[in-house]
């Protein structure tokens, strides 16, 4: 069916002139132009007009055909009203009367979707798993000589495609993408004049080869560096914190690390709102320089003022104050507000906590302008579980708990109850301790506990009363100088050989002691050191009530030295040595003496299985000791091998000597955790001698020194 738009009429029904063809349509007198209908004929073929001008153009069926007239009709309507039909023409009929076949089948509701079949085509014989690639090899020239070369590699898309491509357009588009790349690489280099082209060849064997040409031409460099800020204390801190030099290259990861250094910088002199503007670089081509601009808003000069908290809080906003290490008035120091930061967290009272400056407009005596921490809290969960599992050899299987309410007498007030279940060691304990008590990373502790041991040396019921003030190390917070002092009191029944009667016999004793530790810790880890060395000192007066007074005293130093061979060896070494003067041997509670060996202490034997012993073999302790370890820790991945060699003795006089060294030796296992290496090692007694252990083992986590 052909559809064609007859010309307008003119009044009385003849055409009217067509502004567009009417030149086209101009003839030379009796000169008909190409297939041009004579005029008469023309006017005849056309149908009748009728109906509104205005209305949209509508398609009549199709009549009967007739060879003296087209079979299909297309009326333009006439414009006001109609007009009368021509001598001698077809009148078409109402074009709405009889709509077209098509638009009949158009009326026709959609068939629902579950009747198509939504499953591809399968076509014999054709893999579609196994699409067709294109191979292709890379090669870049210019970037080397700027030593760019790698980064561009890291970034490349014709790299990332791994030398294939499904078709030549996907080839073609990586080039460009990668042309575009190696002038951003060139810019940011300070090249601003550098251009990149890349071609695309055949190469032999059927393959593509991509050869991107990068040009770097000239370098530009620093005319001028000026920076846009307020006034500053002390003057011109902004310029003094901007790392760059005139005569320099324009390199964009220096002109980005500089500007960050401001951003860092200002927070921790005294300008926490300090804000670092757009820079402007205006290039000159002829002397292939820039002039680099740059402004900073510094905001006002700032000093520490109070603190506010909201949301769910773990403790009020005077207990915040308690973590902070400054004080009012000091120069604000974003160090300072990174450290109150992490010892909120270390609290581990908290799912999130944040530490924002807010301004008060309200200025100090010395002109800065007084900053407020608001702290951000939401409280995590106060109450948690843990347990720990260990075994060594002459110690048996060990297993202890603990149940924890963290927060339960704010603030930071804790109740430990603690349980430990082993083959030879049992019992329960509960403990009230107090973190960041009074001031910063002093804990104050008391526990009560009741325990039964069994071991070869000896058997002992024990009850404990004690207290601590301390200053420790955590794994998060690990302290260079740490302390304790407190109070001990003890009551425990214990069996002993006793000598006059040459059996074993019990006995009850009191003991009151004034512990002292002292430490010093250089080391880079506390579960894990690879470097540095840590110090101990262990003192405590102590009393023992068992019919008489005795009176006494306990020491102990121990050092220990970390020193990294390569990447992945460390020789570690430790040496200690204890002392108790001021009473005999026999007078001593058998639990307050001096023993060696096992897992950390001499490897290769029992534990307390050295040193002097009864008459029936087992060991019966002493007054001093000195214990020595070296080893060699290699660590592959997540994954270690240590070979190590341990000595020590145990005497029954009060100060040791180095005769009678025993010496075991071994070789542990190590596997990395991000809590701390998990500890395997085996180790035998070197000239062992009768009923000491073969072979001992020990597991834990940590190492051993």
């Amino acid at each position: 069916m052909q559809l064609s738009s007859p010309p307008a009429t003119a009044a009385g029904g003849a055409p009217a002139a067509d502004p567009v063809n009417a030149q086209d349509r101009q003839t030379q007198a009796g000169e008909p132009q190409g297939d041009i209908v004579p005029e008469a004929e023309f006017d005849t073929s056309l149908p009748p007009l009728s109906g509104d001008i205005n209305a949209p153009l509508e398609a009549m069926p199709a009549a009967t055909p007739d060879t003296s007239a087209p079979t299909t009709r297309v009326t333009s309507p006439a414009q006001n009203g109609a007009a009368p039909a021509q001598p001698g023409a077809t009148t078409g009929e109402a074009i709405a009367d009889a709509p077209l076949p098509e638009e009949t089948e158009l009326a026709q509701p959609l068939p629902p979707i579950a009747t198509f079949d939504a499953n591809p085509v399968e076509v014999a014989g054709v893999d579609d798993e196994r699409a067709v690639q294109i191979r292709y090899k890379v090669a870049v020239n210019g970037l080397d000589e700027i030593d760019t070369l790698d980064r561009f590699g890291s970034l490349s898309s014709l790299k990332k495609g791994d030398g294939k491509a499904a078709n030549a357009a996907m080839i073609s588009a990586r080039a460009k993408e990668d042309e575009q790349l190696a002038v951003r690489i060139l810019q940011a280099e300070g090249y601003y004049d550098g251009t990149a082209i890349s071609t695309i060849e055949k190469a032999e064997g059927g393959n593509v080869r991509v050869t991107i040409n990068a040009t770097p031409g000239r370098q530009y460099k620093f005319a001028s560096i000026k920076v846009d800020a307020q006034p500053t204390t002390p003057p011109n801190l902004v310029d003094k914190e901007l790392p760059l030099k005139v005569g320099e290259p324009i390199i964009a990861e220096r002109v980005q690390a500089a500007e960050a250094n401001v951003s860092l910088k200002l927070p921790q002199q005294g300008y926490p709102f300090v804000k670092v503007g757009d820079r402007d670089i205006l290039l000159d081509e002829q002397a292939v320089t820039g002039d680099y601009t740059l402004p900073v808003d510094t905001g006002p000069r700032s000093s520490f003022g109070g603190y506010t908290t909201d949301g769910k809080l773990a403790f009020d906003a005077e207990h915040v104050g308690v973590l902070a290490r400054f004080d009012r008035g000091e120069l604000f120091d974003t160090r300072k507000v990174d450290d109150l930061r992490d010892a909120l967290v270390a609290t581990g009272l908290f799912s999130s906590v944040s530490v924002e400056p807010t301004r008060t407009g309200q200025i100090a005596a010395d002109g800065t302008e007084i900053v407020d921490l608001a702290v951000h809290q939401n409280a995590g969960p106060a109450r948690t579980l843990a347990a720990e599992a260990g075994y060594g050899t002459g110690q048996g299987f060990r297993l202890s708990g603990s149940w924890t309410h963290r927060n339960l007498f704010k603030p930071e007030g804790a109740l430990i109850i603690t349980g430990v279940g082993g083959t030879q060691e049992q019992g329960l304990g509960a403990t009230f301790r107090r973190q960041n008590a009074g001031q910063r990373d002093r804990t104050v502790s008391l526990t009560a506990n009741a325990n039964h041991t069994n071991y070869d040396a000896y058997e002992a019921f024990t009850a404990t009363l004690a207290g601590k003030i301390s200053y420790d190390s955590t794994p998060i917070w690990q302290k260079r100088f740490t302390y304790s002092y407190g109070f001990e009191l003890v009551g425990t029944n214990e069996d002993v050989w006793n000598f006059e009667k040459n059996e074993r016999d019990r006995g009850t004793y009191f003991i009151a002691a004034l512990p002292v530790f002292g430490g010093f810790d250089t080391s880079d880890d506390l579960l894990n050191p690879t470097k540095g060395f840590r110090l101990k000192l262990n003192a405590s007066p102590e009393t023992s009530v068992r019919g008489n007074v005795k009176p006494y005293g306990r020491f102990m130093v121990e050092g220990t030295a970390y020193y990294p061979v390569s990447s992945s060896i460390v020789l570690a070494g430790r040496a200690r040595a204890g002392s108790i003067v001021g009473v005999d041997r026999d007078d001593l509670a058998p639990s307050r003496r001096y023993y060696a060996g096992g897992g950390g202490s001499v490897r290769g034997f029992g534990y307390q299985e050295l040193g002097p012993r009864d008459p029936d073999g087992d060991p019966i302790g002493g007054r001093s000791l000195n214990e020595f370890a070296i080893e060699a820790r290699y660590r592959f991945g997540n994954f270690g091998i240590v070979p190590f060699l341990d000595a020590g003795q145990v005497y029954e006089s009060s100060t040791p000597d180095a005769s009678d060294l025993r010496f075991g030796a071994g070789i542990g296992g190590r596997f990395y955790t991000n809590f701390g290496p998990l500890r395997v090692d085996v180790a035998t007694p070197l000239k062992r001698r009768e009923g000491e252990s073969k072979v001992a083992l020990y597991i834990s986590i940590g190492q051993a020194f």
